[in-house]
């Protein structure tokens, strides 16, 4: 699983105190709070996450990583190679491009490299939106529409954006579909997400179809590095600093990766890597050790596209934690009359409570929590009294609270990995972990959770070291740096 971090670009919170959709006198319905407080309770109970919890989650995150390296299909984490060996110095010069296609858009970029001294000398994108034929149609039709859009954008460079004479322009590709990467610049889908039934692909190499795609457009320009969102993230985050050894993505979906030495990759033959180490692809989502589960969870689960799977990522990332909430509400509503005697009948439908309309409620500091109310009654239809309130905001922050500390403990056990294997890597020196995601930058609530999770399982004086930074959407230059980074032409720095 990939992660489309571009879904997550509407998780921006309002923070209007306007009283519009909120019925003025109607809101003092009378609730069975009383008959409610045993749920939240139990709630608060099976998702709470105390120290030891949290050790063990790091720690099966730690035996489950050496197991996936040793062998594929030796736990959770697959620990995908991303045949990443030579990582952003800032020292790259040239123009480069990118191509990022991971939902219902694709993205193009181009970045001008100036070395260490002028960096990003100048970047521009543009954004397309993929027809919804085809995304049912034929691989072909799918990269001659992509490949058609990066010629028109590559037709307006011009300016500050200089291809050097006698050279074909390098692309790197962002593909966030499930692929099997079998070198820097190939990988065969496996299959096709996110609503995507295109024919004619599964089981080919997906930078093929691209290059023969551009050849068809009569662009000059091939794939010379294929990259994993994350991998991407931890690529543009190093560009700018040295001491970044891991990435997370954490939005709509989740994921993580790291810089591991090739010698510590059993699984790995053939070729070693010239620098000694590579970019190893986590796809943590997939993580299921010692997770504390409530019944909303497990009831979840069992309603989704993927039951039994994705465990970790059905308790920390954006997808997922409005739906949890609005499962728990709904049991409360209907078994605790916190809504009156009526349940809202929005409230009955999947996912009508979303993970940006827990984060509004949650930056609600006013007497009244008026909006707590609105969101309740303008996205579920509740109307509801201040005590009725105060529950929903406590009942979302068990669950914000468990996915936070869940990530950063997710984070320390990878951080452990590295320092196990090298002592005085990680924790004896700043150590930087890169960011991105909507859910991460706009909830800061999520974001303290984190923080204090892995404070509290490294203790003051080793935390001091790590750095957990946000990077913002660095996964598209991170992959025209890979391509830079991997390009065919001798460098000239």
């Amino acid at each position: 699983m990939s992660v489309n971090s571009l879904a997550v670009g509407s998780f921006y919170v309002s923070r209007s105190r306007s009283r519009r959709g909120v019925p003025p006198i109607r809101m003092a319905v009378r609730s069975n709070i009383v008959s409610v407080a045993p749920f939240l309770t139990k709630l608060q109970r099976d998702s709470a996450t105390p120290l030891p919890v949290l050790r063990y989650v790091a720690d099966a995150m730690t035996t489950d990583m050496r197991a996936g390296l040793a062998t594929d299909g030796g736990s959770d984490l697959k620990m995908i190679l991303s045949y990443v060996d030579c990582l952003p110095s800032g020292n790259e010069k040239g123009l480069f491009y990118a191509l990022d296609l991971g939902g219902t858009n694709f993205r193009v970029l181009r970045v001008q490299l100036g070395g260490k001294q002028e960096r990003v000398i100048a970047t521009e994108f543009e954004q397309v939106s993929i027809p919804q034929e085809l995304m049912f149609g034929t691989s072909e039709e799918l990269f001659d529409f992509i490949a058609s859009g990066l010629a028109n954008f590559a037709k307006k460079e011009g300016g500050k954006f200089h291809l050097p004479h006698g050279r074909i322009r390098e692309i790197g590709f962002t593909f966030s579909f499930p692929v099997k990467q079998t070198s820097i610049d190939s990988g065969i889908l496996i299959k096709w997400t996110k609503g995507f039934a295109v024919s004619g692909s599964a089981g080919r190499d997906v930078v093929a179809c691209l290059n023969e795609a551009m050849e068809r457009q009569g662009l000059d320009m091939r794939v010379s590095a294929l990259v994993n969102d994350t991998v991407g993230t931890l690529a543009g985050a190093r560009y700018w600093d040295d001491d970044v050894m891991v990435a997370v993505i954490l939005g709509t979906g989740t994921n993580a990766c790291y810089v591991e030495r090739i010698d510590a990759i059993p699984k790995l033959r053939g070729p070693e890597s010239f620098s000694g180490r590579t970019i190893v692809n986590t796809e943590w989502g997939a993580f299921s050790n010692g997770i504390p589960l409530t019944e909303y969870d497990r009831d979840m689960d069992a309603a989704s596209i993927n039951p039994g799977e994705q465990i970790f990522e059905k308790t920390i990332s954006g997808m997922y934690l409005g739906e949890i909430a609005r499962r728990v509400l709904l049991k409360m509503a209907e078994v605790g009359d916190i809504f009156g005697k009526s349940v809202p009948e929005k409230l009955s439908t999947p996912s009508a409570l979303r993970t940006p309309d827990l984060c509004a409620m949650q930056q609600d500091n006013s007497d009244d929590l008026q909006s707590v109310g609105s969101i309740l009654y303008n996205v579920v239809g509740a109307e509801s009294s201040l005590s009725a309130r105060k529950i929903v905001v406590e009942a979302s922050d068990a669950i914000v609270k468990r996915g936070g500390h869940l990530a950063g403990a997710g984070i320390v056990g990878i951080l452990q990995k590295m320092e196990e294997d090298s002592s005085g890597l990680i924790f004896g020196k700043r150590t930087v972990v890169a960011m991105d995601g909507g859910l991460y930058e706009h909830y800061p609530q999520y974001r303290r959770y984190l923080k204090e999770a892995v404070t509290e399982l490294l203790g003051l004086e080793i935390s001091k070291n790590i750095v957990i930074e946000h990077s913002k959407d660095g996964s598209g230059i991170g992959a025209a740096l890979l391509a830079a980074t991997n390009s065919k032409y001798d460098h000239d720095y």
